[in-house]
């Protein structure tokens, strides 16, 4: 009975990833860029907010 289920989880699986559209190349070029991109604003944003809360608690104790 479980085998059954099993089975046919897998062959709904394989019928869906039939119907995936994967991206290009030069979609995953884009997206790997945003990616790049947005990574190190935010590293910088937080490593400025970091750099400010640290001076901040400096002037405290």
């Amino acid at each position: 009975m479980k085998f059954e289920k099993i089975t046919r989880f897998f062959r709904e699986v394989h019928s869906e990833m039939k119907s995936v559209t994967w991206p290009g190349k030069d979609d995953l070029k884009e997206g790997t860029l945003v990616v790049i991109v947005i990574s190190a604003i935010v590293a910088i944003f937080l490593s400025v907010v970091d750099f400010g809360f640290k001076n901040l608690m400096g002037l405290f104790f």
